[in-house]
């Protein structure tokens, strides 16, 4: 099935190869940070969750601390006291990961939205300025509930990162370079991740030390606004305004029609890896975080971030040149199935305290950098540049919405599992089932003008 245009034919004039450079690394930085606000929810929240559940009475840091220590020798009433503050910070933690999926996932709706009416560049910027200035605002939280009100409108700005960035790069580059280009956006977001790691094995983040990640998240603010000020747009978007240089009218809607049908097929194959990776893998970052605190490895957590981030570089790097020369829905299904086999092999066979546990999560890292640099590739391609910003950002986004019901749903299976995390990671992770099948009805866009 191939995908067609919508929009009649049109011939850009070509930007200089100067402005094409500025804007794909203003792109690229957009997304690099974004990833960092992505392991900073990873990496930072459960730390946060108990500093300020401490502060408003909810549970006694310090017991706590003591009982995580001495866990082995517990009597069984402390033994059920730490259970049920484990579940607590489980829950809360599960809160802190959804308020960033439905945030970027409206975000992404709302500026890719705004993207394809006012331009690309512009709503890049203003993203940027949304998710680094609220990411500052939450230095002031006093409670969970205050951090997890501010968390959420900073990821708006996430999502509207994404989907306005790989619209600007789709168009502004010719098809010889866009498969590394497309790519490279993923692969920003993971060197973000794996900078974020990267610090945080240096410096601890501890309930007495998180608000630091917020200080660092903050100063793309600086970047986003020299975004606004001085970047042109996409020659490609531009031929969509009126003689005059107004905007282009409301683009249609992607929730009728052809569109819709589009709509649904990437948001199903965006939805694989994001259930993947926060329903399933992220996982592994509070199990490292515990068995950490057992063992007095307070960087465990750190080292486990940095594993996965590495080899998901390395993945995102190629994953559009191994779609070019594979196919596109080939590489999705052979990713798909060495996803589920690296995972399985995770929960079932390691713990955090084991070497193989970081090879798991490198490999885990591996496939999640293929998925990630494959969809800013691919998703675009499915989508005429008239609605390609809200059509690509729908489908990378609403995928968190649903996501974010399996991290309900992983709350409640921390309960049914007594905070086991390994079964959790055994149940969510055979999402990567439905994408192998999902390979075989994608649209192949191969060919597709993206000037179109």
């Amino acid at each position: 099935m191939h995908v067609s245009s919508l929009t009649p034919k049109m011939c850009p004039s070509s930007p200089s190869r100067r402005t094409k450079t500025a804007l794909l690394i203003a792109a690229s930085l957009g997304w690099f940070f974004g990833g960092m606000q992505i392991l900073l929810t990873n990496l930072g929240m459960r730390a946060a969750s108990l500093d300020l559940m401490d502060r408003v009475g909810m549970l006694d840091l310090a017991l706590f601390t003591e009982f995580i220590r001495r866990t082995p020798d517990l009597l069984d009433p402390e033994l059920a006291q730490l259970n049920a503050w484990n579940t607590m910070v489980s829950q809360w933690y599960a809160w802190f990961q959804c308020s960033f999926l439905l945030g970027a996932a409206m975000g992404g709706y709302l500026f890719g939205k705004l993207g394809d009416r006012y331009g690309r560049t512009k709503m890049l910027g203003i993203s940027i300025v949304v998710f680094s200035g609220f990411t500052g605002l939450a230095w002031f939280a006093q409670s969970p509930l205050q951090l997890l009100c501010v968390r959420f409108l900073a990821c708006l700005g996430v999502g509207g990162a994404w989907p306005n960035g790989v619209a600007l790069v789709s168009e502004i580059w010719g098809d010889k370079a866009r498969p590394i280009l497309g790519s490279a956006i993923g692969m920003a977001g993971n060197l973000g991740i794996f900078a974020m790691s990267s610090l945080a094995a240096l410096y601890d983040v501890t309930p007495g030390s998180w608000r630091w990640v917020l200080l660092v998240n903050t100063t793309p603010v600086l970047l986003g606004w020299f975004v606004v000020l001085f970047l042109p747009e996409s020659t490609g978007w531009k031929q969509l305004s009126k003689p005059e240089g107004s905007p282009p009218s409301p683009p249609p809607s992607v929730f009728r029609g052809n569109p819709l049908k589009l709509v649904l097929i990437g948001i199903a194959l965006a939805t694989v890896p994001l259930i993947g990776g926060w329903g399933s893998a992220n996982w592994m970052m509070p199990w490292a975080d515990e068995v950490g605190a057992q063992t007095g490895n307070q960087a465990l957590k750190a080292h486990i971030g940095m594993a996965r981030s590495l080899t998901s570089i390395l993945g995102s790097l190629f994953a559009g040149l191994l779609a070019v020369w594979m196919g596109r829905r080939r590489l999705y299904f052979l990713t798909s199935l060495g996803a589920l086999m690296a995972a399985q092999y995770t929960f079932w066979m390691t713990t955090p305290s084991d070497a193989g546990f970081l090879i798991a999560a490198a490999l885990l890292g591996l496939f999640n950098g293929l998925y990630f640099g494959w969809l800013p590739f691919y998703l675009p391609e499915l989508f005429p540049t008239r609605i390609r910003a809200t059509g690509a950002g729908v489908s990378f986004n609403f995928g968190r919405i649903l996501t974010a019901g399996t991290i309900f749903a992983t709350g409640a299976l921390m309960s049914f599992f007594d905070g086991q995390y390994a079964h959790i990671g055994r149940v969510t992770s055979l999402i990567f089932c439905f994408g192998m099948a999902l390979a075989l009805i994608a649209p192949d866009t191969r060919g597709r003008d993206m000037t179109k």
